[in-house]
């Protein structure tokens, strides 16, 4: 057995002693939804990273530089710079409005059950995209880690990866879900740094010599299949005019907007302020989480441009594969045994996360909150049915990711974002910031930014673009279907047309009541006055 399949197992024994130790913690409801709200600042900073540092981060961004250079360098500066966001606007007022779900904070002033109903649907959407671009960086990660064990397939690596996520939340809760993060996080920032600390060696510590190399590329065009020498600091291999037929702008300017504002709608990221004891431990965990994830978003720079100078792209046969193979190139088997290692720990990890906040939303809003009213619900009734719903969000998810495993995965995360962006963002910031806001709006806007992101990336190139096998017709070749939506990420349009719906739907249909209770939010979003507080265990 390879010395990457033992440090892989070494990972899962050690996290699954944790999901044991903390399912003996877990004695209700506010320790299986939020780990009793007893978690520090730095450890939630930690988790965050963990949560956020996915597999689209450290195989996909990696990729994406190795194979089209500084424009593959956007994905990580708009992932980095869209924790402002997440810092400035949504962290404190939601720790201090909700209590297990995002939909606690809309329901807050709104009437609960259609808004929890359109939340829990536009969270199991968001979470489940998320949680398929996770796994089929699992299955291409196992494809190349037991190359010769040509009996595990990319299938079974799939299968055994979402087995695994189901085991953490089911028995472990949130409480396993933090600490598999935190183990997650130090171990993919330690290999991180010191694969980055190779690169440098390789060019004998010298940046003049590494961006040199960058700058003068020479490998084997996979169009064309002719040597050519290009400059990878220069933009426009991905999104330049001649690449996209004139959309590269705004293709960039979609993806970025996606990117910025997408995490403040992420589900899994947002979950994790109700962990913590205060709103002040939130913001805490948030500049937390800034610091880690800036430096790790920084060295997957050498990451990408070590890939592409010492390996060559033609050379890479899968982007997403990009890191683990220059880690093998330059740091020998044993190193390519923990790089890999910890990418299935970043992958266990945050497919757990996404899991726990699927089942969490559709166990508290849906069935406790829409079904039941709110009314006579036992706490432990709600957990049980989280726990089913993790089984059913992680089947869904290993089926999707076995039919779509070519898709690379930082670009599959680029629409998680741009849906979360949609239907999430514009309904928590019209809620905690505009008094107008009505339920009506909240349903137009969750309900509108989350069909029409879809529909759009459905008609866009991202899927039609793609070539299909004509199967109705029995034939062997292939045909082309003429995308209808111009870009491939449809954020410069499904975020405004989300807003819009949101904005529309208060204006047509306004709720005196939810205006009466505005300052009400307004005083126990930045005060804490009345928020949930931590539990004892």
């Amino acid at each position: 057995m390879t010395p990457a399949i033992w440090m892989f197992l070494a990972f899962v024994a050690a996290t699954l002693g944790i999901t044991i130790w903390a399912a003996r913690r877990n004695t209700g409801a506010s320790a299986y939804f939020a780990a009793g709200r007893g978690i520090t600042g730095w450890q939630n900073g930690l988790a965050v990273a963990g949560d956020y540092m996915s597999a689209a981060s450290f195989l996909g961004i990696s990729g994406m530089i190795a194979f089209y250079g500084f424009d593959g360098f956007m994905y990580s500066v708009g992932w980095l710079v869209a924790y402002l966001t997440v810092l400035l606007v949504v962290a404190e007022p939601l720790r201090n409005a909700g209590k297990y779900t995002m939909a606690d904070l809309l329901a807050y002033r709104l009437t609960p059950r259609p808004v929890r109903a359109m939340a829990s649907l536009s969270t199991i959407t968001v979470s489940t995209f998320y949680m398929v671009a996770q796994m089929i960086g699992a299955g291409a990660l196992v494809k190349l880690l037991l190359k010769d064990m040509p009996w595990i397939t990319t299938e079974s690596a799939i299968i055994g990866v979402g087995v695994l996520m189901v085991v953490y939340v089911v028995f472990g809760g949130m409480l396993a879900t933090t600490w598999v993060q935190i183990i997650k996080a130090i171990l993919l920032l330690t290999g991180t740094i010191f694969l980055s600390v190779l690169v440098m060696k390789h060019f004998e510590y010298s940046f003049s010599s590494f961006f040199d190399a960058i700058s003068h590329l020479t490998y084997t065009d996979p169009k064309t299949k002719l040597e050519v020498t290009r400059n990878f600091l220069d933009p426009g291999l991905k999104f330049g005019d001649a690449v996209t037929g004139g959309m590269g702008k705004w293709n960039l300017i979609s993806l970025g907007i996606a990117l910025l504002f997408g995490t403040a709608g992420l589900p899994h990221i947002l979950v994790r302020f109700y962990t913590v004891p205060d709103a002040k431990t939130a913001r805490v965990s948030v500049v937390w989480a800034m610091l880690i994830i800036g430096t790790f978003y920084i060295l997957t720079t050498f990451l990408g441009f070590g890939a592409a100078t010492i390996l060559k792209p033609h050379n890479i046969p899968f982007d997403n594969m990009s890191a683990p193979q220059l880690a093998e190139t330059i740091g020998g088997p044993l190193f390519f045994a923990f790089i890999s290692a910890v990418a299935f720990a970043t992958i266990l990890a945050v497919v757990a996360g996404l899991t726990i906040s699927a089942s969490a939303s559709f166990a508290h809003d849906f069935y406790s909150n829409v079904l039941h009213h709110g009314k006579d619900v036992d706490p432990n009734t709600e957990v049980r049915v989280a726990r089913i719903t993790a089984f059913v969000v992680g089947g869904l998810s290993i089926f999707l990711a076995i039919k779509l495993q070519s898709v690379n995965v930082a670009f599959l995360v680029g629409l998680a974002f741009a849906v979360a962006a949609s239907a999430n963002l514009p309904v928590i910031v019209l809620s905690i910031f505009w008094k107008r806001f009505s339920t009506t709006g909240a349903v137009a806007g969750l309900g509108v930014g989350l069909l029409a992101s879809i529909v759009l990336i459905a008609v866009s190139p991202s899927i039609m673009g793609i070539d299909l096998p004509d199967v109705v017709a029995a034939k062997r070749h292939l045909i082309q279907m003429q995308p209808l939506f111009p870009l491939e990420n449809p954020g410069i349009l499904s975020i405004p047309i989300g807003f819009l719906a949101a904005i529309l739907g208060s204006l047509l249909r306004p709720e005196p009541e939810a205006e009466a209770k505005f300052e009400e939010l307004q005083v126990r979003a930045q005060t804490g006055l009345g928020a949930e507080k931590a539990v004892s265990h």
